[in-house]
């Protein structure tokens, strides 16, 4: 059992290193994406929102589909259409190749991030501890590697498939390989937990009770997505950098986010979830703050340190939550949860842009800040059974707590 489960965390990990590649690679060539296909500025955040909209049917749709097959195979498929859209992006020419190399992108990573976080959630029942930060910590190292290819293809001038196609032919293989490995979490582990602490009749999920961790998810990804699209852009015509070193943000950003994430499971054993939820949300608002007033590039980069060591414990905690919340229910919560990981991406992306043509992009850094700050609000939330689980602690690891199963 300790056998299965542990193969079942690395290969679930390694889904999530192969996605940060895949992601960042993306989002930190945007300006070479736009120049490429000859993208207007008006027109860049419509294709920004199309992609956290079909990713938000994605997810909704994975929520109907692992009533009949088990999360662990639609990430097994969902991985390499992930990874062959990601090349459809590079090797194009036309802007129909871009279109439709997005929607099926979009479409893939809603279904990959739902069955990525469900079984996360699965396993980390089976453990009886916090382990969920660290498979985002996984997908920190791959935001790493992918936005310091990014930074090769940017300083050698290389074509956008020359940087994509040996990471597509790499990754696809070992994503496929090792999803042999993955642990479906099954439902009589939870089988004895009442009607009420599973949230409703049946194991329901309850909307009513799961809104504030939506909240607080649409909030951390509005300050990711602000991150994500808008750093390169920001560093480069706000603050004057080149475009070699406009990469470097999201790179910096990424690996405080993987020490943030490295630690933050053991911060939550010590502290509980609702003390590292509030910390990570403070610090996070004090880096758009120094984002929004930085006089040059590198005091710039200071204010991305700061917010990859803020947002970084936001997002898998609130997952975590949600599994905790619902624990009979927590494939469906985790769907409804991760659609509102888009409706952030959906409102950031063109709001800062729409902010930042109307206004100052300096002025729109300030409100993702404020929207990070009302998460304090919402913090109690993440101690979602305190008399279950010890004010938030996570509960002792017993022999019979949760199952595995291959499922494929």
């Amino acid at each position: 059992m300790t056998d299965v489960l542990r193969r079942g965390r690395a290969s679930l990990a390694f889904s999530f290193f192969a996605q940060g590649v895949a992601f960042a690679l993306l989002v930190t060539r945007i300006p070479a994406i736009q120049d490429r296909y000859g993208v207007s500025d008006a027109l860049l955040p419509v294709f920004l929102a199309a992609v956290p909209i079909l990713a938000g049917v994605g997810s909704v749709s994975t929520e109907k589909l692992v009533k009949r097959v088990p999360p662990s195979r639609v990430l097994r498929w969902s991985q390499p259409v992930v990874l062959l859209g990601l090349l459809g992006v590079g090797a194009g020419d036309r802007m129909v190749v871009l279109a439709v190399s997005l929607a099926a992108f979009g479409m893939a990573v809603g279904a990959l991030d739902a069955s990525m976080n469900m079984l996360g959630v699965s396993l980390q029942r089976s453990y009886g501890r916090s382990i969920m930060l660290s498979f985002h910590a996984a997908y920190s190292l791959g935001g790493i590697l992918g936005a310091s290819l990014a930074w090769v293809g940017a300083h050698w001038d290389l074509v956008l498939w020359v940087s994509y196609l040996p990471v597509v032919v790499v990754l696809l293989p070992a994503a496929l390989v090792g999803s042999r490995w993955y642990v479906d979490g099954e439902a009589d582990a939870v089988a004895e937990t009442s009607e009420k602490e599973a949230g409703g009749e049946g194991g329901a999920v309850v909307f009513k009770m799961l809104l504030p961790l939506c909240l607080v998810m649409c909030f951390a990804y509005i300050g990711d997505s602000t991150v994500s699209n808008w750093s390169a852009k920001y560093l480069q015509d706000v603050l004057g950098s080149s475009e070699q070193l406009a990469t470097v943000p999201y790179n910096v950003y990424m690996v405080t986010t993987l020490l943030g994430r490295a630690i933050g499971d053991f911060g939550v054993r010590r502290f509980g979830a609702v003390a590292v939820v509030r910390g990570g949300s403070l610090v996070a608002a004090l880096g758009f703050a120094v984002v929004a007033l930085a006089p040059g590039a590198w005091v710039g980069m200071l204010g991305f340190t700061l917010l990859g060591l803020g947002l970084c414990v936001l997002v898998p905690q609130t997952f975590a939550a949600a599994g905790r919340l619902f624990p009979g229910a927590s494939d469906a919560a985790v769907a409804r949860l991760n659609v509102f990981n888009y409706v952030g991406f959906l409102i950031g992306s063109p709001l800062v842009g729409a902010l930042g043509d109307a206004w100052s992009y300096r002025g729109a850094m300030l409100v993702p800040m404020v929207l990070v700050l009302v998460t304090l609000v919402y913090a109690r939330s993440f101690d979602a059974q305190p008399d279950r689980y010890g004010g938030g602690h996570e509960r002792p690891r017993t022999a019979d707590v949760g199952r595995g199963s291959n499922g494929l």
